[in-house]
């Protein structure tokens, strides 16, 4: 499978919503790339990850088929949303390329605290969550997936922001104060689009 593909498929975390990618997908655009932006609505963090996750298959599966392969890019809880989607549910077959940006994949500490039976979503992000555990124990299934981790040293809501990277593939710190600014942030914007044509 070559890596260049002209479908992006960008995937937003929690508490955002498709127009975070406003300027990612403008200068996409303009270079010719066939930008999707699916919307999964979280409910402040109520939502299985695993729901969003099959929620974003439904969509591919309508916009894209079953066959066209994709470059992939997941921010925050969209970069865990999008490795079920590939490790649980055959997408990493069609999947060229994955960016993750500011992913907990090793959990993050300020989840920590929330209750697990109120916000699955949020809860599926602890530190030691099954959730993490069963996903990171199968990270062979991303054998024949480029794959490519930004992170943020200072993050707040990723924290520690250094530990955001798969156990797999590339990984770079962007230039950034704080998670947001890993997707608005210039120099970073220029970063992720580099990384994802």
């Amino acid at each position: 499978m070559t890596i260049k593909s002209r479908h992006i498929v960008l995937v937003h975390g929690l508490w955002d919503t498709p127009i975070i990618f406003k300027h990612l997908v403008d200068k996409l655009t303009k270079k010719g790339f066939k930008v999707f932006t699916p919307h999964l609505p979280h409910k402040l963090g109520l939502v299985s990850i695993r729901t969003l996750a099959e929620e974003l298959n439904v969509y591919i599966l309508r916009e894209l088929g079953e066959d066209i392969s994709i470059n992939l890019m997941g921010f925050s809880m969209g970069g865990l949303i999008s490795r079920f989607w590939m490790q649980k549910l055959s997408g990493a077959r069609r999947t060229n390329r994955f960016v993750s940006v500011g992913t907990p994949h090793c959990g993050t500490l300020t989840a920590q605290l929330v209750p697990s039976f109120m916000f699955k979503g949020i809860a599926e992000m602890k530190v030691g969550s099954d959730f993490l555990n069963d996903l990171n124990k199968d990270i062979a299934s991303l054998g024949k997936v480029e794959c490519i981790s930004f992170f943020c040293y200072f993050d707040l809501m990723v924290f520690p922001g250094w530990k955001a990277v798969l156990p797999i593939g590339r990984c770079s710190p962007l230039p950034v104060l704080t998670h947001k600014g890993l997707i608005y942030n210039k120099e970073a914007i220029e970063n992720l689009i580099n990384s994802l044509i």
